[in-house]
């Protein structure tokens, strides 16, 4: 070969190993549904912080369908993504994602909640008994006495029965002592405003007084609460989650007890600094901590979340810039 057209040849094969080597990292990021307010912002966060840290984020939501997610992943992985990220439909079936995932060599991180029977990769959240433990210590510090209505999140989320181990830690010795009684506790098919609807009309219906109303979420307790003006009758004490605008609006006006806070840029950043490593393939050295989701113990992350109420919304969400203090009290 003569020498410039071996320089050509040198250079051609130089270009594609340092192009090879420069090859942006790109993380698949699967969502349930935006429903809740909190998801588009657990999206955008998300893909910020990966491209600060030098990545791309591709997105696909799956409006609730986990056959759909599981297409969703199919594209995802076929398309050569370097890990991915899983807001799961289904607790059950999104274990068919992780198992195809791995036939791809791309690893899993379970974002908030938990997949289950799975070799998962990773798992980030909050400390969702801590949660319900939080809810119900609030509500019986505020109504020690009376009838309490507890409205599940979905059943296919996890996260539901870990709150409920949670409220159920602080109810259940007070129900033992008959302090207060459960006249209704069912959980819900979906996290929707028109499930706490459905839910709260039925508790109602029984003809049972209700003092106390623990609802899974923030869209919950909106759809229990129209199911409560329908009745006309005085509004319980009711505690939610999220931290959702409408909530706050509720709180600093009376007509909701609480919310929970979980910090939406907390998780989001921590769950891209993790992505990153898992597509690196980077060994966690620094986690010290495992949830055992049926099938292997998973190294996890959980993050604190925190009460909010009318003495401290201005220094949860407002002061973690989640939420505008005039739009909460506008």
């Amino acid at each position: 070969m003569r020498p410039k057209k071996l320089l050509i040849f040198a250079a051609m094969v130089a270009a594609i190993f340092f192009s090879g080597c420069n090859k942006e990292t790109v993380i698949g990021l699967l969502m349930d549904s935006y429903e809740t307010e909190r998801w588009e912002r657990d999206k955008d966060l998300f893909t910020a912080h990966v491209t600060e840290l030098g990545g791309e984020v591709i997105t696909d939501v799956a409006n609730g369908d986990p056959a759909v997610q599981l297409q969703q992943a199919r594209k995802m992985l076929e398309s050569g993504i370097d890990a991915l990220v899983i807001v799961a439909v289904d607790q059950n079936e999104a274990a068919k994602i992780v198992e195809l995932a791995h036939k791809y060599n791309v690893k899993v991180l379970s974002y908030d909640r938990l997949i289950k029977n799975c070799d998962l990769d990773l798992y980030i959240s909050f400390d969702n008994v801590e949660v319900g433990t939080l809810q119900a210590d609030y509500l019986t510090s505020v109504c020690p006495q009376g009838n309490y209505a507890l409205i599940g999140g979905a059943v296919t989320d996890n996260n539901s029965f870990l709150l409920k181990i949670g409220q159920m830690n602080v109810l259940q010795p007070l129900v033992e002592r008959g302090d207060i009684r459960i006249v209704y506790d069912q959980f819900a098919s979906r996290w929707t405003e028109e499930e706490g609807y459905r839910l709260m009309k039925e508790c109602l219906e029984l003809d049972q007084e209700v003092d106390a109303v623990i609802a899974g979420n923030d869209k919950l307790v909106t759809g229990a609460l129209r199911a409560i003006h329908e009745k006309e009758i005085r509004t319980p004490y009711i505690a939610g989650q999220d931290a959702e605008l409408l909530a706050c609006q509720r709180i600093v006006g009376g007509e909701q007890t609480m919310t929970v806070y979980k910090p939406i840029e907390a998780i989001a950043a921590k769950a891209a600094d993790f992505a990153m490593q898992l597509a690196s393939g980077d060994k966690f050295t620094n986690l010290n901590l495992s949830v055992n989701n049926g099938k292997r113990m998973v190294p996890a992350v959980m993050l604190p979340p925190m009460i909010v109420n009318k003495e401290t919304i201005r220094l949860t969400v407002v002061a973690d810039g989640y939420l505008k203090e005039n739009k909460i009290y506008e």
